[in-house]
């Protein structure tokens, strides 16, 4: 598989921080993965605390090779990958909000999640939402096929049954795996059909 190096992860107000960790962790045991930029909402802040008792501060503290993530606070458009001359390969957001996803249809880039999204869009990069919402209404839907028309890829966390899962790790991994899947990120906890 093609190894992506540079990749932005960013966290925005809905339930899912474990997710976010999660694929943070794995993301920096990758060793063809140079750099993650790390970015968060001020209300996945609240939620980061809330799911996991601590502060993304401590929480990127307690992983092994936390020194390939960088932290960007969410106004700072100074980043470079604000730009489309940075050299990301790639965003992941989430768990994506449905307000930021309401941004993002729309081209509202207000923060800098919103225009780093906008601009890996642009310079046709890989965008993966990961959306956790539920039930879903109509505005939501259109919002995600909008998006998905322009070329970003809607993972939901929808976790699947057929593996036996054994706890809640396990449910994680798996949503976790769909998204390195879609970053053509190899790592053992990707569990293919029927292999």
């Amino acid at each position: 598989m093609h190894q992506t190096t540079e990749i932005i992860v960013a966290a925005t107000g809905a339930s899912g921080v474990p997710y976010t960790i999660r694929l943070l962790e794995l993301l920096t045991e990758v060793p063809s993965v140079s750099l993650v930029h790390f970015l968060a909402t001020d209300i996945a802040s609240i939620i980061a605390k809330d799911e996991s008792g601590k502060s993304w501060d401590e929480i990127i503290g307690s992983l092994k090779n936390n020194s390939k993530i960088i932290p960007y606070e969410n106004n700072d458009f100074s980043a470079p990958f604000a730009s489309g001359n940075s050299s990301v390969d790639a965003m992941v957001i989430v768990p994506c909000s449905m307000k930021t996803l309401a941004a993002l249809a729309s081209g509202f880039s207000s923060n800098l999640i919103l225009r780093a999204a906008d601009v890996i869009v642009k310079e046709s990069k890989k965008l993966i939402i990961v959306p956790r919402e539920t039930p879903l209404h109509l505005i939501h839907l259109k919002n995600m096929l909008l998006l998905k028309k322009t070329g970003a890829v809607i993972l939901p966390a929808m976790p699947a049954f057929y593996f036996k899962p054994h706890s809640i790790a396990d449910i994680i991994d798996f949503i976790v795996a769909k998204i390195l899947l879609q970053l053509n990120i190899s790592h053992p906890i990707i569990q293919l059909w029927k292999k």
